[in-house]
């Protein structure tokens, strides 16, 4: 009984104690361990919303740059067969029109 510090005298008292204050540091370090992985799981759960966001936004940029590649694509398709053809009236008058966007666009920024 003394061992258990339920005896009575100054023997089982000393035991007793003993036991008390290394349970209380037993719950001290518990509080604090606690207190960390409680930090660690909310720093857990932000860390896997932030990468559900970041996956989702790098899937909305692959779509569009399959559709921008997609276009890009058929605008060259249609440049090149622009270019193999004897279309030489149509370059004309793009290459008049460009001249012209530009003319008028120098002529703006003169102004100011």
């Amino acid at each position: 009984m003394r061992r258990a510090g339920l005896g009575e005298g100054p023997p089982g008292n000393y035991v007793a104690s003993g036991y008390s204050v290394y349970e209380e540091e037993n719950e001290h370090l518990q509080e604090g361990l606690r207190a960390k992985v409680t930090a660690l799981k909310s720093l857990t759960i932000d860390i896997g919303t932030e990468v559900k966001y970041q996956n989702k936004m790098l899937d909305d940029m692959d779509s569009d740059f399959d559709s921008t590649g997609g276009l890009l694509g058929a605008t060259i398709g249609r440049v090149k067969q622009l270019s193999r053809g004897s279309q030489t009236k149509l370059l004309c008058y793009m290459l008049l029109f460009c001249c012209f966007v530009f003319f008028v666009l120098y002529w703006f920024i003169k102004l100011r």
